[in-house]
């Protein structure tokens, strides 16, 4: 059985890293958790959990992942808030892709005691 490191960066087994998320057994307790999970679903190619993931009040009517972009990394900036306690949190990043970068300032918001992604400043 091949075991694979998570895309996130965190040095953690993706099973028990992100893809607990992904399958849905636990939620991200943090707002740089998320984050890293959302990061990971792009590079996993797992749409419903970027639309469940992300905020009703400024998500698009559904997430699509038809783009082949080959994901490369992950680098957290700067986490402002955003704890287990916290209501909104704000995660800066860069995430690298074959032939380039995107660098985000994510805002996050805690919804029904849910971590969700509410929308972002690309720099």
């Amino acid at each position: 059985m091949l075991v694979r490191k998570c895309p996130c960066g965190s040095g953690a087994v993706y099973d028990t890293c992100c893809g607990r998320f992904h399958r849905g057994s636990e939620r991200p307790a943090t707002a740089e958790e998320l984050m890293r999970s959302r990061y990971s679903a792009f590079v996993m190619n797992e749409p419903d959990y970027l639309f469940t993931t992300w905020h009703p009040r400024t998500r698009p009517d559904r997430v699509t992942l038809d783009d082949p972009t080959e994901w490369t990394g992950l680098e957290i900036l700067d986490v402002v808030a955003g704890g287990p306690e916290d209501d909104e949190g704000v995660v800066e990043f860069v995430a690298r892709y074959e032939g380039g970068q995107l660098h985000e300032r994510s805002r996050f918001a805690r919804r029904a005691g849910r971590w969700m992604y509410v929308d972002g400043d690309v720099g």
